[in-house]
């Protein structure tokens, strides 16, 4: 465990914890070796942002295990609280054509708010009591690749958590780049060049499968495959 409370940042490596969860003990990095991981903090339990976040998560829980993920969940809540909010959300809640939802992924109980100061997920002018909006996405080598935070007042985009998710998978397979707004099957942009050579040569023999808009803006059709 990080004892400093300075949260981790891009292309550091995670913090490392122990901790009791919704589904049992967990022991990060250790139980998700090999896996990409969405670490995300809410609020407080039995409350209606959060509840919409977690149906949307859980209903997703499907897509993000195909994308080789899982999900994480925290808040500063006892497991006992965890527990029978997932089962009124299960038994109650209907948001949006979700019911009976079952959260499946774990959800952190941060009671000691341990885990939630060596994230960062703590912003006193915030709430000295309540994790803000927070998502770490950790690669399989459980360095921090993303990190996006939201107020307390206002849900999250999970379909652009999965879209980051496969672009910077994508990325990493193919060695590109990806756009504003890109989807799989749009354009991708090759790396700028190292050297003025490079450049000129892009300028003036392009590629066959390129679109060079410029030395340093060079465009190529999507690689196959869906990360």
């Amino acid at each position: 465990m990080c004892d400093d409370n300075r949260m981790p940042l891009i292309g550091e490596k995670a913090p490392s914890f122990k901790a009791e969860t919704t589904q049992g003990p967990i022991s990060f990095p250790e139980d998700f070796k090999g896996k990409w991981v969405i670490f995300f903090s809410h609020p407080a339990d039995f409350t209606p942002v959060c509840t919409t976040e977690f149906m949307t998560f859980a209903s997703m829980a499907d897509e993000f295990e195909k994308l080789n993920c899982k999900l994480l969940g925290l808040s500063i809540d006892s497991t006992y609280s965890h527990i029978a909010w997932l089962r009124t959300i299960k038994e109650k809640i209907e948001y949006k054509g979700m019911k009976n939802v079952e959260v499946n992924f774990p959800v952190i109980s941060d009671l000691t708010m341990d885990v939630s100061k060596a994230f960062g997920m703590l912003q006193p002018a915030a709430s000295s009591t309540q994790a803000v909006r927070a998502v770490f996405i950790m690669d399989p080598k459980a360095i921090v690749r993303a990190i996006l935070y939201y107020p307390l007042s206002n849900g999250r985009n999970m379909d652009e958590v999965k879209r980051l998710l496969v672009a910077m998978q994508h990325s990493d397979k193919h060695g590109i780049a990806t756009p504003a707004n890109w989807r799989i099957g749009d354009d991708v942009i090759v790396p700028p060049p190292g050297s003025c050579g490079t450049a000129k040569d892009r300028v003036e023999k392009p590629d066959a499968d390129t679109k060079v808009l410029d030395w340093f803006m060079v465009l190529k059709k999507c690689p196959h495959g869906s990360n």
